[in-house]
């Protein structure tokens, strides 16, 4: 995950791909330590069911809001549709395009 610039307080909308190939949809301020709740199962109901085995994508929020907007956005989308979101981040991570919001 992205450092904070100038401590900043960036929210994370996140894709995870479960067990069962399903996606889990959240957010969080700190993606690797949620991640690892969900592994735990202390992530939360779907995940405990459906234990997470990879993070798919991730794109930081300048707030709660607007990562919570982004998250209802991202359900709403179908499965293929959430698939190409996170290869879209995945792309932007790697060429380093993803400094903040």
């Amino acid at each position: 995950m992205a450092p904070d610039p100038a401590g900043a307080r960036t929210w994370w909308l996140y894709l995870l791909l479960c067990e069962d190939s399903r996606t889990y949809t959240g957010i969080a301020r700190d993606v690797d330590a949620r991640y690892a709740a969900h592994v735990q199962g202390k992530g939360g109901r779907f995940t405990r069911a459906n234990k997470p085995i990879a993070i798919l994508g991730m794109q930081p929020f300048a707030d709660r809001s607007a990562a919570s907007r982004a998250e209802y956005a991202l359900k709403q989308l179908r499965r293929p549709e959430k698939l190409a979101w996170a290869q879209q981040q995945s792309l932007v991570s790697r060429t380093g395009a993803d400094d903040g919001p």
